[in-house]
């Protein structure tokens, strides 16, 4: 469950019986042009102020970049993952299955796609490989900034055909489009809001920070066993926002059921999770706001969230308003229903795939 991410822990399939029986992941021999590798950045210079000499970034490949005769890679497709997850996570059948086969809308023996594990996420360089509290405090500016230098220095990526994100990546895909607006011809966001993290998001975020910081036995970040309580609160709080209320119901239709949920569900994460490396995941998103410069943004844009999902209530309205102000913007808003997941829609493919091929032929050249 961990390669799935921490808000995407249910995208496996939100209604809890099925996320039992969830397929394994793929090994390489299901695509053969997969390939898995490791850039190091020299002496990046975060945010913060901060620098690490050598910094791991992990990366997953499918298919074979092709320039055009001006020189722009012209197939690049940058898949992006949300907290707490890895770029393998969408080498599961509801993603790749749908999407990345012979004839699909991102075929990969058409496509280049590129699927990062962020900083601080999967095997790339994170607080748990031994800096624990001392690692630089990322956050999403670095993380963009990271993938960039993957792209362009590692892979040789000059140009993106489109930029998919999902939840954190959502949001990394609205700074994405802002700060390098002549390098993407198309945006899909899925499930965030381009605003400042505010509100029940921003709320629960800090009550899961407060949460870890405040256990005793985190010792500031120098612990030589996991904090439990640390973990348990975190825990709790993603299966709360990562959950779908319609397939929880059903799923859970007694008290029994919905306890023995629980507790499975915590004993599952929390053997997986590092309180440190979950800190700084959730507290990356601190500084976003993407706001301000949504009328800056050239590629098109297929916006999409579900109504079910926690983090983005519908209601809020936000989505509507700020996606105004992009030129070439169009939001979908997903009705709940047995076909949602919440939050965790967006690894859900074929609940969306029809708005990405109508980007994809809208944005052709």
């Amino acid at each position: 469950m961990r390669s799935w991410g921490l808000l995407a822990i249910l995208a496996l399939s939100l209604a809890p019986g099925r996320a039992q029986t969830a397929q394994p992941e793929p090994n390489a021999a299901t695509w053969p042009t997969l390939h898995e590798g490791d850039f190091i950045v020299h002496d990046f210079h975060f945010e913060s102020g901060e620098t690490l000499p050598e910094l791991r970034m992990h990366y997953t490949t499918l298919g074979k970049p092709v320039k055009d005769a001006s020189g722009h890679t012209s197939n690049a497709v940058l898949i992006l993952h949300g907290t707490g997850g890895t770029g393998g996570q969408f080498l599961r059948p509801i993603f790749a299955g749908v999407l990345f086969g012979q004839g699909q809308l991102l075929d990969a023996t058409k496509y280049f796609l590129v699927l990062p594990d962020n900083v601080g996420h999967g095997k790339s360089s994170k607080p748990s490989d031994g800096m624990h509290a001392h690692f630089p405090q990322y956050e999403y500016a670095d993380m963009v900034a990271l993938q960039h230098e993957l792209l362009e220095k590692g892979l040789g990526v000059n140009h993106l055909r489109l930029i998919l994100g999902t939840s954190m990546g959502c949001m990394h895909s609205w700074i994405w489009a802002e700060t390098y607006p002549d390098q993407v011809d198309a945006v899909m966001p899925l499930a965030c809001l381009p605003v400042q993290i505010a509100g029940r998001n921003r709320v629960w975020r800090k009550m899961v920070i407060d949460g870890i910081r405040q256990d005793p036995d985190w010792k500031n970040g120098d612990y030589t066993t996991q904090p439990r309580a640390a973990l348990q609160i975190g825990a709790d709080f993603l299966l709360i926002a990562g959950g779908a209320p319609l397939h929880l119901q059903q799923d859970l239709s007694t008290r029994d059921a919905a306890d023995e949920y629980l507790d499975e569900s915590i004993n599952r994460m929390t053997a997986t999770l590092d309180a440190n490396d979950l800190l700084y995941a959730v507290s990356s998103s601190r500084n976003y706001d993407p706001s301000s410069q949504l009328a800056t943004i050239k590629a098109l844009v297929m916006f999409i969230n579900s109504a079910d999902d926690f983090i983005n209530p519908p209601e809020l309205g936000i989505a509507e308003r700020e996606i105004k102000k992009v030129k070439n913007g169009k939001f979908i808003l997903l009705p709940a229903s047995d076909q949602t997941f919440g939050h965790g829609t967006h690894t859900h493919a074929a609940v969306w795939q029809q708005y990405l091929k109508q980007l994809l032929e809208e944005s052709q050249h």
